[in-house]
């Protein structure tokens, strides 16, 4: 099953259920919204229980693509987390997850503007595959993860890595200026990927391609992270966990590349639909 919303960032959403020949169908008749208090288990059952067919078209022409999943609580991030990318930025492998949030002001849309900001010089990008959250989880097992799963995303997540890396402190001071966070087009949820570790990703900068990598290569994959995450904190319904970039960031480049005002962004990731942003001045 795959779940959209359309609608302006300040007000209601229409949310809908995307049909099997790609056609948005307004499931508000069935559910007002899908977010954190509607994504467990038995609302998600109820939703693959309608046939989509008795929904009716939405009047989605000219509408902003909002993210699929309404504000979360909380957005959790893991850093380096694919061997290959944590080579290119010459750090080691990870014995352990590394765990950092990003505000949940930087929570936005596919193809909502980066906001540059004049006080910004190190502007990157990373494409990566988020996991949201269903049903509280807290102490479970690997065994366990996937039934507190309600879906994936598709997420760049921004960075500001003069803010990251050269102004002291945790890595948040770089992950949360508005907008740092655009996640959709779609929630796709387990039952519709066939294997969440073998999944094709790939970002462009104004139509050069930057980075091309798989889930294959995550050091920590999907069901690992919400375990060992759960063992810290309380996973909420609704939670964004975006589960780290594979190598071709600017920050990893030689000489170092990032982006400026004008720019235009463009991601995937197989099943989970496209991105596109625009650089604009603040």
């Amino acid at each position: 099953m795959k779940l959209a919303r359309y609608g302006d960032r300040a007000g209601p959403k229409t949310p809908c259920i995307i049909d099997a020949e790609g056609i948005a169908r307004d499931a508000s008749s069935v559910v007002a919204d899908f977010g954190p208090a509607t994504l467990s288990p038995a609302m998600l059952d109820k939703l693959r229980a309608t046939d989509p067919a008795s929904l009716p078209k939405a009047d989605i022409e000219g509408k902003r693509r909002a993210a699929p999943v309404a504000q979360p609580r909380n957005i959790w991030c893991i850093g380096l987390n694919y061997s290959d990318h944590a080579a290119e930025t010459g750090m080691p492998i990870p014995e352990e997850p590394i765990l950092f949030t990003k505000a949940s002001g930087t929570y936005c849309g596919p193809d909502d503007d980066l906001l540059y900001s004049p006080r910004m010089t190190k502007l990157d990008w990373e494409v990566e595959l988020g996991i949201v959250i269903g049903k509280p989880a807290l102490n479970i097992g690997k065994d366990e993860a996937m039934d507190h799963i309600a879906g994936f995303v598709l997420v760049n997540d921004v960075s500001e890595r003069a803010w990251q890396q050269e102004r002291s402190g945790q890595w948040v001071k770089g992950k949360s200026f508005p907008n740092f966070c655009p996640t959709g087009p779609v929630l796709v949820t387990p039952d519709e990927i066939d294997d969440v570790q073998a999944l094709d990703m790939w970002l462009d900068v104004n139509g050069e391609r930057m980075q091309t990598g798989s889930t294959a290569t995550m050091v920590f994959d999907v069901v690992t992270l919400v375990s060992y995450m759960s063992e810290f904190t309380r996973l909420e319904p609704g939670d964004l966990i975006c589960t780290g970039t594979p190598p071709g960031v600017g920050l990893g480049m030689n000489p170092q590349k990032w982006l400026g005002i004008g720019d235009t962004v463009t991601l995937g990731i197989d099943g989970l639909g496209e991105q596109r942003q625009k650089v604009v001045a603040l």
